[in-house]
């Protein structure tokens, strides 16, 4: 029996555990897409004890993977998301912990006390009160900058709408003692959405951070343009959006602006109306940040919102989302088509949440090459609820078998919460166990060992470096 999370935890060869230790464990992170908020990162947050920074704030802003395993224990929401007592949270957690059998949280719950804290005891009911106690005397010092430079992160990528200031990012830029470059990323999804309720009143808030009227397509488009140069100014060097139904439709200007009149009158707007302004805004978009030398992401297949009553009640991107199961290949290779014509494609890095689509989507990003650019147009690391061992072990397999895993640009954590890091370490321990599986099985000879290093080194750090411009 192996010991429980030892220091060669999923390292299960020889080989793996020289490729972890000798290469892995010392590269810096580049976090390229994240939901932590820049104001915390600038102010340097100090958290007034674990279940804070753990769970949340009580403010329905938190980690939903913690929320959604505590909501199958069926307790009361005001004691997962809302303003119950930190310490009735953080026990109540805790206590769960040995039900999470088999589920990632599990194994980061335990990097993150043992990474952050310093704190090897296991998680659970009996330890519970040593472990608040500890770990609260470690938060006493350990802020949110403290906590990206005990991972050694070099780079984090935040998510912001157009219409956001950047206020932050412009003092973090102007911040000397801040070892970290923090960078925002531009989100869009709102310019696109012109289906839903909200898009008027987006339009007109984005009208007013420019500072001209947006009554067309053609205004709406400059001034989205404008913001991107404004978040190139600020550091940006990469986008992302929300694609969870992919729609696209080849569209003349007066077809996605008829479309576009609808949306702001509150019309509705059928999926062939969809199909036509997003594609058009989308390939607009995408000639935008190439201009920049900018990455677009396409994050596809999330179903949101699922529970009616639980939106009611506590609003959206609170672990309510679920897997889509939309078929969107040839809607998507069109897409990229037409964004390709005329060489116009940015790097471009494609996302799926239903591991159905692992293979599909890694074949079609091999078809938008470009010779010059290593991995213009790749598959991410397994996202949302495929960011677990299994879901992390698909797509790496996926890529070894119809793409190129050593042009992978690596982890991220798509986190809220600054206690994910040691997600990075999961990853790299799982992608050192396959590596180390192939040599010891006679499928990749030992002879090229110091070559495997150099890729797990690319796929760690070297290669989003490389790709993103950093």
């Amino acid at each position: 029996m192996n010991a429980f999370m030892d220091n060669d935890f999923l390292l299960d060869t020889e080989t793996a555990k020289k490729l972890y230790h000798g290469h892995a464990e010392k590269m810096p992170i580049i976090d390229y897409h994240c939901h932590l908020q820049p104001r915390e990162i600038y102010e340097d947050k100090k958290f007034r004890n674990l279940a804070e920074v753990w769970l949340g704030a009580g403010d329905r802003y938190g980690d939903h993977y913690k929320w959604r395993a505590l909501r199958a224990r069926g307790y009361a929401e005001d004691s997962i998301s809302g303003p119950d007592d930190d310490y009735k949270k953080y026990l109540q957690f805790v206590e769960s912990m040995p039900y999470f059998v088999g589920n990632p949280l599990y194994h980061w719950s335990h990097l993150e006390m043992r990474r952050y804290f310093g704190i090897d005891e296991i998680i659970n009911a009996k330890n519970a009160k040593v472990i608040w106690d500890k770990a609260n005397k470690k938060l006493e010092t350990l802020t949110a900058r403290e906590m990206m430079y005990k991972f050694n992160v070099k780079t984090v990528c935040t998510t912001d709408d157009p219409v956001d200031s950047l206020e932050w990012h412009e003092k973090m830029n102007a911040d000397k003692t801040l070892k970290v470059k923090v960078r925002p990323a531009f989100r869009p999804d709102k310019a696109i959405n012109v289906e839903l309720g909200w898009f008027k009143d987006w339009v007109k808030q984005l009208a007013g951070v420019v500072g001209k009227p947006i009554n067309s397509l053609e205004e709406l488009c400059g001034a989205l343009a404008e913001r991107i140069a404004y978040f190139d100014k600020m550091g940006s060097r990469l986008s992302d959006h929300a694609l969870d139904v992919v729609h696209y439709a080849p569209a003349t200007y007066a077809e996605a602006n008829a479309v576009f009149s609808k949306g702001m009158k509150g019309e509705s707007v059928s999926e062939a109306e969809q199909d036509k302004y997003k594609g058009y805004v989308l390939v607009f978009l995408a000639k935008e940040y190439a201009k920049h030398g900018w990455v677009q992401q396409y994050h596809i297949g999330a179903l949101r919102n699922n529970s009616k009553s639980m939106l009611e009640k506590i609003g959206p991107d609170t672990g309510y989302d679920a897997i889509e199961d939309a078929v969107y290949m040839e809607k998507l290779s069109a897409l990229l088509g037409e964004i390709d014509k005329d060489g116009e494609m940015p790097k471009t890095i494609l996302y799926c949440l239903n591991p159905r689509d692992n293979y599909a989507l890694t074949v079609l990003a091999g078809c938008f090459q470009k010779e010059g650019v290593k991995g213009r147009v790749q598959v991410g690391t397994a996202w949302w609820f495929l960011d677990q061992l299994d879901g992390m072990r698909q797509n790496l397999e996926t890529l070894m078998q119809v793409g190129l895993v050593a042009q992978s640009v690596g982890m991220l954590t798509d986190s809220r919460s600054f206690l994910a890091y040691p997600r990075h370490e999961y990853y790299r321990r799982l992608l050192c166990q396959m590596l180390g599986r192939l040599v010891e099985s006679g499928q990749y000879p030992a002879e090229e060992l110091e070559t495997l290093g150099k890729i797990v080194e690319d796929v760690c750090y070297n290669n989003a470096a490389e790709y993103f411009g950093f």
